[in-house]
């Protein structure tokens, strides 16, 4: 019987569950290179079988929040690299999650000031960044209207997923995950209600959907396709991302163009968590018949409901989000069907140093606590 706890073959790396630790932005990174906290939260966690990194930007463009650790330059990667030891040493996975925002950012982390990015020169609807005000200080504020990329700008970018992936490889990681959901930048270009373009990499499904998978291919001739997973939100509505006509095709037209590529895996978000609009019956059904390769759904699971997928044969490998927040031993409470604790939302996110990032205690310390 397929349960949640069974090791799982991903593409010849071994994982000792079929438990996913989800990508998680946490903000804890003062100076965008990897900490001690940082070390040490992914280190407590690595009970799961595959722990996907927070989004990691590939460039300063690709950046729509400060104190994220990135993966374009030669400190972040030897940060990462105590990160990726001190997992290994637990005898964990880790992939890291590669990011670029598109439009999804703010004028004042941006390069000398410049507009960001994305494949029309259009805001979105409730996008929000975290930069600086006037006076300097870290704050929410809406995202700066953006630039539409010109066609040639946008191999430059691929190229800056190409060497961050490479960077993610000599910083240890075991592959790495292309972010493309949750309305950043890929997900701009292939929603057909946003990309207007009247190049190649815009109007039909096909061109929509080129410059993802220029990339991904780009990705893989460096690394090899096996390293290579992608995340995506089917339906997804988050930062302005609108229906179209043909979305329904759209995705399944993408699960097809995954099916050809072996990659490491495919990795849904579903956003209903966070308020998305729910998939059309039968959509899963036809994007599972045409990506048959290894899938990772994350979206609310309890072990019940994740132990029912996995019998079900609807999924490969369960992405836990916010229960790996405050329980950094997940995996061993959900196995001896211990109690889960719940996170302090004021502390997801920002420079809060260790409260709320690594004090989190486990079921032993707990248990030590109460009995002092």
């Amino acid at each position: 019987m397929t349960n949640l706890f069974q090791p799982f073959d991903l593409a010849g790396l071994q994982l000792r569950n079929r438990i996913v630790m989800a990508p998680m932005t946490r903000a804890r990174a003062v100076d965008t290179i990897p900490n001690d906290l940082t070390v040490r939260y992914y280190s407590q966690r690595a009970g799961a079988g595959l722990i996907i990194s927070e989004g990691a930007p590939v460039s300063i463009e690709g950046c729509g929040y400060l104190f994220n650790p990135g993966l374009y330059t030669q400190e972040q990667v030897a940060g990462w690299r105590r990160v990726t030891d001190a997992v290994h040493a637990e005898g964990g996975r880790i992939f890291a999650q590669l990011w670029h925002v598109g439009r999804v950012s703010h004028v004042s982390i941006q390069e000398g000031g410049k507009a960001p990015v994305s494949c029309m020169a259009k805001a979105g609807e409730n996008a929000w960044a975290f930069g600086r005000d006037e006076d300097g200080e870290a704050k929410t504020m809406p995202a700066s209207p953006p630039r539409a990329l010109e066609t040639e700008e946008v191999a430059r970018i691929t190229q800056d997923f190409v060497r961050a992936a490479r960077a993610a490889i000599d910083a240890g990681f075991d592959g790495v995950e292309l972010h493309g959901a949750n309305g950043y930048l890929f997900e701009q270009f292939v929603n057909g209600a946003l990309n207007e373009r009247k190049d190649r990499y815009g109007g039909s499904i096909e061109n929509r959907l080129r410059f993802m998978l220029e990339t991904l291919d780009a990705i893989s001739a460096e690394i090899g396709s096996s390293r290579v997973g992608v995340r995506v939100s089917p339906f997804g509505r988050l930062y302005g991302m609108e229906a179209y006509a043909d979305e329904a095709d759209t995705w399944v037209a993408l699960a097809a163009e995954f099916e050809k590529r072996k990659l490491a895996y495919v990795h849904l978000s579903d956003q209903l968590t966070i308020g998305a609009e729910k998939m059309p019956a039968g959509f899963a059904h036809a994007f599972r018949k045409t990506y048959t390769g290894t899938l990772i759904a994350a979206g609310g699971f309890t072990r019940e409901t994740a132990e029912r997928a996995l019998e079900a044969g609807d999924l490969d490998l369960i992405a836990f989000g916010r229960p790996f927040i405050a329980n950094p031993d997940l995996v061993e409470r959900m196995r001896q069907d211990r109690p889960i604790n719940s996170a302090d939302r004021a502390t997801w996110y920002g420079d809060s140093g260790e409260r709320g990032y690594t004090d989190y205690p486990t079921w032993e310390e707990e248990k030590g606590r109460q009995h002092a």
